[in-house]
């Protein structure tokens, strides 16, 4: 997020002299590196949820998949972290960078100090009701008119879909374990309140669920909002992050899916039986 040149914490990376950063964590690491401010506890556990939300996707996410076939083409070590690097983009990993933009817009009327602190429940409904109003005249003059339309990024899911009322297990579990040790999100809550607005304004024919990019989008974005509001980053900056995020974590996945090969794999065979697969987290 910030300049190398004018962060002391990059140069004392870059120098590698002083041994305290060697007992430091990783994700605190990271987290000081693309943050530019050392993390409160709450701020850490936030962060540490989005490595551990982006390690992977499972074994045929494209991401991994650009990794798992270089490596099993038997070439180095960076040309494999190229071909992860390649299979990365605004549809997978960038999502985060359209849904900061959208909640920007739909946040521009509404001052927020802290969204640490939730508005009135009464103030999330209209944000989001006028949010659904506006997408459907969007979406209806778009239709009309035989025009492709963009979607609103973080909800829906191809998978947990065709439901009266749709849940991404995934983002469920994150969203009730930080209401229950009392870190609120403005922003997570609004996508919530979001998916029942379009609902009830007739943009979906049932309630969305909100999906596990809308909780790296809205978390990213809680983390960097005090410097938007001192405008010491801009909404590009903003957007640029939380991609980095993703990149950041999923480096760590794909880490281990090379490891993985290179332990057991064999050259042109990229592929793992389902059989042989298991949750370790």
């Amino acid at each position: 997020g910030s300049n190398t040149e004018e962060d002391p914490f990059f140069e004392r990376l870059f120098i590698r002299a002083e041994t305290d950063l060697l007992y430091t964590s990783f994700s605190e690491i990271a987290f000081r590196a693309v943050f530019g401010f050392e993390p409160a506890k709450d701020q850490m556990k936030e962060f540490e949820a989005l490595l551990a939300l982006t390690l992977t996707n499972g074994p045929g996410t494209i991401s991994a998949k650009g990794a798992k076939e270089s490596v099993s083409a038997r070439n180095h070590i960076s040309t494999v972290y190229a071909g992860f690097m390649a299979n990365t983009g605004f549809a997978h990993g960038g999502n985060g960078f359209e849904a900061v933009a959208f909640l920007l817009e739909s946040f521009k009327d509404i001052k927020i100090d802290d969204p640490g602190i939730a508005p009135d429940a009464g103030i999330l409904d209209g944000i989001a009701l006028q949010a659904a109003r506006n997408y459907k005249v969007y979406k209806d003059k778009a239709k009309s008119k035989g025009e492709s339309y963009k979607r609103i990024p973080c909800i829906n899911h191809p998978v947990f879909k065709g439901k009266e009322v749709n849940i991404d297990p995934r983002e469920a579990f994150v969203y009730k374990e930080f209401k229950a040790q009392g870190i609120d999100n403005a922003f997570w809550d609004f996508y919530h309140r979001l998916v029942q607005a379009l609902f009830e304004t007739g943009v979906s024919e049932n309630v969305y669920c909100v999906n596990i990019d809308a909780v790296i989008a809205v978390i990213t974005l809680k983390l960097m909002w005090k410097a938007y509001k001192d405008r010491t980053i801009a909404e590009a900056g903003m957007q640029q992050i939380g991609f980095v995020i993703f990149l950041l974590g999923r480096m760590a996945g794909v880490s281990a899916e090379i490891a993985d090969h290179m332990d057991r794999g064999q050259d042109m065979d990229c592929r793992t039986p389902t059989s042989a697969l298991r949750f370790i987290v």
